[in-house]
């Protein structure tokens, strides 16, 4: 799974929704929806996370960078890819 910015704006779309229901009053049912919400943004992150250390392991194995050049990979992966945000 490859996370993109359209996957960061669902995340913050699905992270909206539980924000504006506790403005009014939740019922039981309506607490369960927003915590399984919260539950499916949290797993985006987690794999995103995951594909990002996947590249960096890849990156080692190859041995065509070195290692320093394998934690820039990893972060840049952390920092544009899970994060949404680009570069500059």
């Amino acid at each position: 799974m490859k996370c993109t910015r359209q996957s960061f704006a669902v995340i913050c779309a699905l992270l909206a929704v539980p924000l504006s229901l506790s403005i009014g009053s939740l019922d039981a049912r309506e607490s369960d929806s927003a915590t399984d919400r919260l539950a499916a943004a949290q797993t985006a992150k987690q794999q995103c996370m995951n594909t990002c250390r996947a590249r960096y392991r890849d990156c080692r194995r190859m041995k065509q960078l070195p290692s320093f050049e394998c934690r820039g990979v990893y972060q840049d992966c952390t920092r544009f890819t899970c994060s949404g945000s680009g570069p500059g």
